[in-house]
Parts: C-alpha cells; structure tokens; sequence
C-alpha cells in the first residue's frame, strides 16, 4: 500500500515525463503559441474575413486544436468579430472600450465575447458561411468544455501537479491576449498608419506574441486582407506561417491589402482617378494626417516667434487636429474657433480634409457629380496658397488604380 501511494504521490510530483522547468516552460509557450496560430489563421483570417482558404486538413487540425485549448465555437466567435467591425465603437459594438471603457474590456473582455455569442440573433446574422459539419453539430459546437477537460487530463498525465498551471496558462492566454489586450489596448493605445473612422492602434510593429493580431489598426483599415503588415518595419509571424503553408499547397491566400500605385499627376480628374483615390483612402487620409500635424508645428513656432499666446494652444492641437473628427472630444470641438482665428492655414486643412473624404462618403452622387467634386477640390487646394493642399492636389492627381 505504501509502495503504491509512493508511485501515485511520484506520479503527480513529475508526470510521465519527469521534464525539467526549462523544458516546462518551452512547452507552454509552444502550445500557447499554437493556440494564437490557430486563432489569427482560421478563426479571423479565414474563417471572419474569408482572406484565405485553408486546406481541409489544416482548417480541421486547427478546429479539433481550438475545441481541446479554448472551446470556442467557429461560427459564435466569427459572428461576434464580424458585428464588431460592422458597429465598430457604437452602443452595439460587442467589446469596444471607447464605449465600455478600457478596464472593462481588458478584465471583463471574455464575458462580454460570451454574451454576444449567446445572442441568436448575431448568431444567425454574422455566423454565415462557417463549418456546418457532424463534427461540427455532434462534438466540438455540443460538447464545448469536453476538450477542455481532455486537455486538462493529458496536461496532469505530462507533468504532474504543474500541469495544472500549464493548464491555466493555456486556458487564460486567448482571453487575456484576443479579448483583453487586443479588443481593449487595440483601440486605445499605439500609434496609427491609417486613419479609420475607429479608434483601433497598432500596439507594436512586431507582431509575434499574439501571431501578429498586435498590428490591430492596419487590420481596420483593410479588414479582408490576409496580411496585417504594412510598413516595411512591421512584422506579422502569422503572414509567415501563411507563406509557408502557400508553399505547401495548404494555403491559398484570396486578399492583401491594396499598395499605392503612382503615376504621372494628371491635369484633370477621371474616373480612374476617382477610383484609385477611393480605393486608397487610407493612405490619402493618413498622407493629409502628416501634413496637418506638421502643420500645426509650424504655425505654433510661428505664433510663438510674434509672441502671441494661441501658439502653446496651436502647439497641443499637434497631438489631436490630424485625428479624424469624429474622435475630438467636446474640450477639443470648443477650441477649433480659437485656432481657426489664429491660423487661416489650419482652418484652410481642416475645411478641406472634411471635403476631401466626401469623395467616399457620399453614396447619394453619381460618378459623374464626383468627378466634378474632385476637380473642384483640386483646384481649390492649388489656388489656397497653402502648400500643404498644393502637395496634396498633385498626389491625389497621381493615385492610379
């Protein structure tokens, strides 16, 4: 009986493994790290945003590896993310902290994704076109906390005791990363390459940890691409593992986003134009983004240089004019007046921007009617005496589709 509880009480010590706490942690990481794999590569990119096709084999390792580590469900998880960029920062969005606040989403962030999930009426609405399969219907949508525990066992069986926390690690790394730090941190710190009517950031330029989801406003920006990397400093490892499974004949990517094309600046507005603005909207808003605040640098020394005391108020207005409108605050709104009187420039770039974007904004007007309204904002910016609107003109003359 002693020789009995000794191995029992070995057993939980060590595992059938008996693996060092090196080999221990390479171990969480790995499993954790396939978890975010399976997450960004079949449940957003694929299955979300339909940005690529996987082959059945993978999409299916990847759905029996999600069921065993996470229990989610294919279609809930694709119809919550679906509505979330569909009502993005409004009262419906289903995780927005612009209007939950911060710490909600980041603490609270799984309840507020099981909520939506259990609302038949997402469901039904955004969960199209996901796996409807027995497997699907029978064991991993029915039994959702089966793999869980499944996962549980083998862990305690591996390692003993500790594999209780390696466990725990597995199960708190989706809900702390993808539901906390992504929908919360995502839209409210981190810098911006694009300006989209949200508030999403890219958090950092390398997206490693949580397999390249951390390049979150590029993912706005052009939500149907495959790939969340944009600028030449920036790293998504889940683009990676995508281009080794094209190699392969795995993958088969659908979308990327759209890069800027140039040409000679035409002298007049055509329909391509017209496209190719639309089409590189983002690019157009965030190139006006940089010369508004550069803007705003200038004028503040400027004003600084005649000793007048708008300067230190134009200088703050650095951090929030090139922002979109829409994410002024009341406190911002009520000073445009006094920084509109201070600096004609800046009013010129702020009137301009706003009839700029409603070149794609505008559903109401004809092909024809747009094209006109372009033309006129050329040449309103060439004639404004603002070399700022000058520059614009002649790169918005020279997108090509």
């Amino acid at each position: 009986m002693s020789s009995l509880s000794d191995s029992l009480l070995a057993f939980l010590d060590r595992g059938l493994l008996d693996a060092a706490w090196w080999q221990i942690v390479v171990y969480t990481l790995a499993i954790t790290h396939v978890t975010i794999v399976a997450v960004t590569l079949f449940l957003h990119r694929c299955q979300a945003h339909r940005a690529l096709d996987l082959h059945p084999a993978v999409s299916h390792f990847f759905r029996f590896w999600l069921w065993l580590t996470t229990g989610m469900v294919t279609r809930e998880w694709a119809a919550v993310h679906r509505k979330h960029h569909a009502k993005c920062e409004t009262a419906e969005d289903p995780h927005s902290p612009v209007q939950r606040g911060l710490r909600t989403v980041l603490l609270e962030g799984t309840e507020l994704y099981r909520a939506e999930a259990a609302n038949p009426e997402t469901v039904r609405k955004y969960g199209h076109g996901t796996p409807d399969d027995w497997l699907e219907r029978r064991l991993y949508a029915r039994h959702t906390m089966l793999g869980v525990y499944l996962t549980l066992a083998i862990s305690v069986a591996l390692f003993g005791a500790i594999g209780l926390t390696i466990w725990a690690v597995q199960m708190a790394w989706i809900p702390l990363f993808a539901a906390g730090v992504i929908n919360g941190l995502g839209h409210h710190s981190g810098y911006r390459n694009f300006q989209t009517e949200d508030a999403s950031t890219n958090i950092l330029p390398w997206g490693i940890l949580i397999g390249g989801e951390e390049l979150h406003n590029n993912h706005h920006a052009y939500g149907s691409s495959a790939k969340l990397s944009s600028k030449w400093y920036e790293f998504d490892i889940g683009w990676l593992y995508i281009r080794l499974l094209s190699m392969l004949g795995l993958a088969r990517v659908r979308r990327v986003a759209p890069r800027p094309k140039f040409g000679a600046a035409r002298p007049a507005i055509d329909f391509d134009t017209l496209q190719a603005v639309i089409l590189h909207r983002y690019d157009v808003m965030a190139r006006y983004a940089r010369s508004l605040r550069r803007a705003c640098a200038e004028e503040a020394r400027r004003l600084a240089r005649l000793e007048r005391p708008e300067g230190r108020l134009v200088a703050s207005a650095r951090r929030w004019l090139p922002l979109d409108a829409s994410r002024w605050s009341e406190h911002h709104k009520a000073r445009l007046a006094e920084i509109f009187a201070a600096s004609e420039r800046l009013r010129k770039l702020v009137e301009m921007r706003n009839e700029l974007a409603a070149v794609w904004e505008r559903s109401n007007l004809s092909r024809e009617q747009l094209v006109a309204h372009l033309q006129q904002w050329c040449q309103r910016a060439e004639a404004s005496g603002v070399r700022a609107l000058q520059e614009m003109s002649v790169r918005v003359r020279s997108y090509a589709v």
